[in-house]
């Protein structure tokens, strides 16, 4: 077994204007000094991290690693969640994803998923670059306007969906390879890979790409009433990330998983700070560990209530709580006898 890395923090939710989140100096200096020993990047902040100089120089990156470092900070992965985002987007959200690029793609959806996978690509090789080995982004989505089959769904149409949407991945998983990175798929709804079955049918038709993976975050499977415990029974050999996030469900007469449109607050299903919600994370550790997971536990804060600095500091002390360094030995090892060869054989009354 193996010990799980942390805890580590994504630093989407934090980087911003103002210091310490206004650099990645400041932001790494402040990760380490509420608790963390590492930060998770989202690679398309241009305040802390610049991807076209990471894709393009070793020696930036090995610049950015000494910063860390000398700030007691690993860097853990980069993220493309806003970019994978625009590898697929179907029409209806075109307006709302086009605010996740680059000005000069808005309005052109083929200019704005070309540099999607541009982005995807450059992000790969920078994980390579840095020396990490597991790289995040969304799928994006096609199919996701039709979750529910009201009216009913043309014949074809979600298979068409998943042919096309493996179509554009599949260069990107290939590149992957060639660079020995996992590309992890953050399983999430607003995705067309959201759950189990639709990862499975992704997989399918990439052919089951060994760079094929997962990111695993249980909140998101509490909000869709999923089993999230078996899920990594299920998928553990493709989970090569984790986001310890937590969420509660609490439907009432009025409202269940579809939220009624309210507000973060108001709806049935919330992302907590972690402790604040129903995700069992000493069964979500227990289950990593013993299936040997040794990636890093990142901390991504969304809370509908709680202030996100009240949030990370908690968080960074409530997974160093629930990391389990395992152990090297069986704890009956003490009562057990050696085999001299024929001890056994004694003992199941073979040689009588």
């Amino acid at each position: 077994m193996k010990t799980i890395k942390g805890p580590a923090l994504f630093l989407a939710q934090f980087a911003g204007d103002e210091a310490p989140f206004n650099s990645w100096d400041s932001i790494t200096k402040w990760a380490a000094e509420v608790g963390y020993a590492g930060v998770q990047i989202p690679s398309w902040d241009g305040r802390i991290f610049d991807l076209e100089k990471a894709a393009s120089s070793k020696d930036y990156c090995d610049e950015i690693k000494g910063v860390a470092a000398e700030n007691g900070i690993e860097i853990t992965e980069l993220s493309t969640h806003l970019q994978g985002q625009c590898v697929a987007v179907h029409p209806a959200y075109d307006d709302g994803f086009d605010q996740f690029a680059a000005p000069h793609v808005h309005g052109n959806p083929q200019a704005r998923q070309e540099w999607a996978v541009d982005q995807v690509m450059k992000a790969i090789t920078a994980t390579r670059n840095l020396g990490i080995n597991a790289h995040v982004t969304f799928s994006g989505a096609l199919a996701w306007p039709y979750i529910y089959s009201w009216p009913p769904r043309q014949p074809g149409l979600v298979e068409t969906a998943f042919d096309e949407l493996a179509k554009r991945w599949r260069p990107m998983l290939d590149h992957a390879e060639e660079m020995g990175v996992d590309l992890c798929y953050e399983i999430h709804p607003g995705e067309d890979l959201h759950d189990g079955d639709t990862f499975e049918m992704f997989l399918d038709r990439v052919d089951n790409h060994a760079r094929c993976n997962m990111l695993y975050d249980p909140s998101h499977y509490v909000l869709q009433c999923l089993d999230y415990l078996d899920n990594i029974d299920i998928y553990h050999e493709r989970i090569k990330m984790f986001h310890v996030k937590d969420a509660e469900f609490n439907p009432t007469g009025r409202k269940g998983v579809y939220g009624g449109y309210q507000s973060w607050v108001n709806r049935a299903g919330r992302f907590r700070s972690l402790g604040d919600g129903q995700v069992d994370f000493g069964a979500v550790f227990s289950k990593l560990s013993a299936y040997d997971f040794d990636g890093w536990a990142v901390v991504e804060w969304e809370c509908c209530l709680k202030h996100p600095e009240d949030g990370a500091r908690e968080g960074a002390q409530f997974v160093r709580d629930h990391i389990i360094r395992v152990t090297e030995t069986a704890f009956d090892d003490f009562v057990t006898g050696d085999d001299d060869g024929s001890s056994n054989r004694r003992i199941l009354g073979i040689d009588r």
